[in-house]
Formats: structure tokens, C-alpha cells, sequence
């Protein structure tokens, strides 16, 4: 296929580009006139394409194939408007602290001790992350194999829609100032590419600080080719197989908010196909439940095997996050990840800051300090019982906002090397699968951390960031007070105060960059077909072999976007040449 039938399809949809830029938030609910719960659906239906998953990939590809095809894109939660713990920057970390079975956050803790987090709203962890914006590095998109051109008009769709520059105020500028100081360089500005060096990047909320999400590329989509159903929960993928050479996937099996099942199947044709666009954890999770996977773990809970895929599962990756916090003598603005250091030794420093890290108003809910949530918390996990939590809530109201006011400087590792395997824990598709990141397994990660702490080390004593550290308040001091902060499950040793490895071990943490688990080459081709079956394919972040840039929720969403481009160009091709 070659480059110009593309861009054909793509100068096709090009005046939707400027119509749509700055027309919604998650502030507002947009006119979605195909959105739906799952409710009002019939019990059988037929569609070109069935997506399982509306989140960061899910909802450009489904966008992007509704242009020339019937879409059915299944949600297992809610929409995000309307809600202001998504929208608002100030409530970042609350959706992390509602442990209802609505919340869009479903809280899992890894078989590694550390809390971490899935999406479960329309829009994905668009909806709930910190909100950088940037690209992934060029080498990362050739390694891929994926077409550079094609990638720059995807990145570009989504940015129309959903990046800002964000402002740059004093806490943010003293960090992008300290890391040039230390020698973070060159100096890159404002820019979404990855670039070597210090840069201040883009972000998903606007100037007025409410967040836009994947949900929001939607606006792009065909109203009359495209079905979204809310609250709908697929329990499984059905494959035709009599007659068939490979297993040929047909439909799904999905049940909505009341418990009600119903059936949705593919029309007719060849080229028609089910993407399963559920996360790293979600998307191995289905495969398995529709018997496609490790043959041994399907048999296990009584699952049909319909194929031993043995990878399926298998290489999920999560990169650890460490980070010092350090209290201000000043108040600092809330901001959540703005400015990144690039390094050439494998490790990215990002920073955060504000008085509650993003609490506001009436009801402070302390934000990543809350005792609600796994970030800096002050509860040990093990001790979180409403009761606790409630305690701890009250304790925190009752002390000076000075307590609270400061920021954390945090380090993130790429790739990582080290990775570990997920594996079913029942049948239920609402109960979360069992999962091992194996952090800091391979020692190449561990020095990167350690590293990557080196340089936070010496931003805290620049000359840049000293208005906001506390001159009595030394680096030994601060990693002091922040091992005190019950992050993990993780087992704490007495040498991590003077250990850089022993702290990067005790206190690691999440960035919600996971992936892996149907990655490419062992579980789908490159063209993100699922091995060995028909009419299948995996698009979003399972598929992944290393995380890409410094915050991979652009590569996601462009990801979508390429792909559903692919895929009408292919069908194109394929109808031109008949």
C-alpha cells in the first residue's frame, strides 16, 4: 500500500480538523449523539467493526474507521463529562481515591507491592493522568517500523483536539532552570518532539485548567457510523471454528450495567474485524477469558481453549517512579508534569508541586498525600480501613497549609529491561488480573534509577531551586522524610537512607506507563493481527515493547489514529483492485 493512498483519505478528512479544534472539554458534555448506555442496546446487533475498549487508543481508531464503516465501540464504564475530579487539575488524584465500582479508577496492587491503577471510563487513563503530552522519540517510531510520515499527520490530528502549552510558573521554572544548571542540555523549549536535553512539553488541560481527553477525538467520528455503548462489560470473544482452517473471530459477548447480555456480531465480509482496545492489562485479560493464550492457564479456570498462544501475558513492563519531595519555605503553584530532563544515561526527571499537589477549595482531599491513594500516602496500605482513612483525613484538616506546601521531583526510567508476566485470577472480567512487573529486576534499570536520583540530588542543592528548599533541610534530610511516606508494600531496610539502590527498591512507584502482555512479534504481527487466528487484531499500549517517549499517552492515541488510517487504506486498496 502505498503512502499516497493514504494521504488520499486523510485530505478527505482534513477540513474536520480546524472545525473541531477547542469545541469540547471534560467540562462539558459534547452532543454525542451515538453515545448510549449499554442498557438500551439490543440483544444481537451487527457492525464492520467491534471495538472492545474505549479508552487512549480506542476512541481515535473508532473515530477514524466510523468515516467509511459501522463501528460498535464497548465501554466497561461511564463518560467523563460531567465530572469534575476528571476534569478539573485541581482534583487531580481523586478519581485514584473512589473505590466505588463506578469510580473510572480500578485499583489493583501488583504482585510487587506497589498500588497502581486501570482506567475504567470512556477516554481511558487520558482521563486520569497527569496530563504530559509528548511524543515519542524518532527512534522508537523507525525500531516500530511505522511510517514517519504518517505518524507526524496522527500526532497532529490528536493535537488539534487535545494538546495545550501549558504556563510555566515559578515551581516549574526553577526545576527546568535547575536541570540546566546541572547540565541537562541543551535547552529545547517548548516542543511535543523527544529531544535530548530540557524541554517544557504539552499537556491535555487547557489555559483554564480543565483536562481534554482521548473521549474528546470523538468529535472526529461519523455520527451515523458510529455506536458507543456505556457500561458495557465484554465477557468474551466468540470465534467460528467448524470448517475453518484458523479460528476466525465473529463476536463478543458482552453485558451491560443491570447485568443483561447481549450479542454483537460482525456483518458479513472478509475485511470486517473485532480490535480489542482494553490496556496492558485488559487486553491480555480478554484474550485469555476467550481461550486465546497460555494453553495451561485457560485450562485452569475452564475455558474452551481455542488457541495455546503461549506469550499472551507474558513481558508486561511497568517504569518505576521514584521521587524526593521537598518542602517550600515559599507557596508554589499547582502544576503537575510540565518540564522533562531528557538524559542520555536512560532516566527522564519530571516534576510536580502545589499545596495538596492539586487539592483545592472547600474539601481537601490532600491529593497524592491523600490516605486514600497509593502516591505519598500516610496510611500504610495494609492499615487503610475507612475508619483509618477517615482519622488520617481529620488529623491532615487540622494542620497549617504550610505542611502541605512544596513539590516532588521525580525520575523515570525508560524501557524498562526488566519485566514480568500477568495471569487470570477468575473468570469475572470485572475482577483484575494477577500482575508482576519484576521493577528493578535487571541491574541495568536499578542503575538508571540510581542515576536518574543522582540528578534530583544535585537540582535540590542548584542554585536555581534553592528559594524553594529549606536551607537547613539537607538532601539526606529529605530522602529521610521521604522513605517515612508509606508508598508500597515494600519491605523498607536500613541502608536506604545511605543506599541509593536500596531507596530506589523501597520506594518505587508508578507512573502508569505499564505495557506489554500482547506485544508485537509473539502476539500479534506487525500489523497488530493476533497470531494464528483471523479477524482479530490488538491496538493500544499492550503491544508495546518498551514505553515510548517520556509519557507514551500521545504514541497511544496516535497509535489509534495510524491504524484506523491503515486499515481504510488497505480496504480501499483491496476494493480498487478488485
Amino acid at each position: 500500500m502505498g503512502v499516497g493512498l493514504w494521504r488520499f483519505i486523510l485530505a478527505a478528512f482534513a477540513g474536520v480538523l480546524v472545525f473541531f479544534h477547542g469545541f469540547c472539554s471534560s467540562e462539558k458534555a459534547p452532543n454525542y449523539s451515538f453515545m448510549h448506555q449499554a442498557t438500551s442496546a439490543p440483544a444481537i446487533s451487527y457492525y464492520d467493526y467491534i471495538i472492545v475498549g474505549g479508552g487512549t487508543a480506542g476512541c481515535p481508531l473508532a473515530a477514524t474507521l466510523s468515516q467509511n464503516y459501522s463501528v460498535l465501540l464497548l465501554e466497561r464504564g461511564g463518560a467523563p463529562y460531567g465530572n469534575p475530579n476528571i476534569t478539573n487539575l485541581g482534583s487531580f488524584g481523586a478519581p485514584f481515591s473512589d473505590f466505588s465500582p463506578t469510580s473510572p479508577s480500578q485499583r489493583f496492587v501488583s504482585e510487587d507491592g506497589v498500588i497502581n491503577a486501570r482506567a475504567r471510563v470512556l477516554g481511558g487513563g487520558s482521563c486520569l493522568n497527569a496530563g504530559f503530552y509528548t511524543r515519542a522519540e524518532p527512534d522508537y517510531v523507525e525500531e516500530v517500523g511505522w511510517d514517519s510520515g504518517m505518524v507526524k499527520e496522527s500526532y497532529e490530528w490528536v493535537e488539534k483536539v487535545v494538546a495545550f502549552k501549558p504556563p510555566m510558573r515559578q515551581w516549574q521554572s526553577a526545576v527546568r532552570d535547575g536541570l540546566l544548571e546541572v547540565g541537562v542540555l541543551p535547552y529545547n523549549g517548548f516542543t511535543y518532539d523527544h529531544i535530548y536535553g530540557t524541554k517544557i512539553g504539552g499537556t491535555i488541560f487547557d489555559p483554564d485548567g480543565h483536562r481534554h481527553t482521548a473521549a474528546d477525538l470523538l468529535q472526529y467520528a461519523n455520527p451515523t457510523g458510529l455506536t458507543v455503548l456505556l457500561h458495557a462489560t465484554v465477557h468474551k470473544i466468540t470465534f467460528r471454528r467448524r470448517g475453518k482452517v484458523r479460528p476466525v473471530a465473529h463476536g463478543v459477548i458482552f453485558r451491560d450495567a443491570l447485568g443483561k447480555k447481549h450479542k454483537a456480531y460482525l456483518k458479513r465480509g472478509s475485511k470486517n474485524e473485532i480490535i480489542v482496545s482494553s490496556g496492558a492489562l485488559g487486553s491480555p485479560q480478554l484474550l485469555m477469558l476467550s481461550g486465546v493464550g497460555p494453553a495451561q492457564q485457560i485450562k485452569a479456570h475452564n475455558i474452551s481453549l481455542v488457541l495455546d498462544l503461549p506469550m499472551v501475558g507474558q513481558r508486561m513492563s511497568d517504569n518505576p517512579m521514584n521521587a524526593i519531595f521537598i518542602p517550600s519555605p515559599l507557596p508554589v503553584e499547582v502544576s503537575l508534569i510540565q518540564v522533562v530532563g531528557i538524559t542520555h544515561f536512560g532516566t527522564y526527571i519530571e516534576a510536580a508541586s502545589g499545596e495538596n499537589f492539586a487539592a483545592s477549595g472547600p474539601q481537601r482531599d490532600f491529593g497524592m498525600f491523600s490516605p486514600k491513594i497509593g502516591q505519598l500516602a500516610t496510611v500504610p496500605p495494609k492499615q487503610r480501613t475507612p475508619e483509618a482513612i477517615a482519622k488520617a483525613i481529620d488529623s491532615m484538616s487540622k494542620l497549617d497549609e504550610t505542611a502541605f506546601r512544596g513539590g516532588f521531583i521525580l525520575e523515570k526510567i525508560m524501557g524498562p529491561i526488566s519485566t514480568g508476566h500477568l495471569e487470570l485470577q477468575s473468570r469475572n472480567p470485572n475482577d483484575n488480573p494477577s500482575v508482576t512487573f519484576n521493577y528493578f529486576k535487571e541491574p541495568e534499570d536499578l542503575q538508571r534509577c540510581v542515576n536518574g536520583m543522582q540528578i534530583i540530588e544535585k537540582i535540590i542543592e542548584s542554585k536555581a531551586f534553592s528559594q524553594f528548599k529549606y536551607d537547613y533541610l539537607s538532601v539526606p534530610a529529605l530522602i529521610n522524610m521521604t522513605l517515612n511516606f508509606p508508598v508500597n508494600l515494600v519491605p523498607r531496610h536500613d541502608n536506604a537512607s545511605t543506599s541509593l539502590e536500596q531507596f530506589c527498591k523501597d520506594t518505587v512507584m508508578t507512573i502508569w506507563h505499564y505495557h506489554g502482555g500482547c506485544q508485537v512479534g509473539s502476539v500479534v504481527d506487525h500489523d497488530y493481527k493476533v497470531l494464528g487466528v483471523d479477524a482479530l487484531r490488538v491496538i493500544d499500549g499492550s503491544t508495546f515493547n518498551a514505553s515510548p517517549g517520556t509519557n507514551p499517552q500521545a504514541t497511544v492515541m496516535m497509535l489509534g489514529r495510524y491504524m484506523g488510517l491503515r486499515i481504510l487504506s488497505e480496504r480501499l486498496a483491496s476494493d480498487l483492485s478488485k
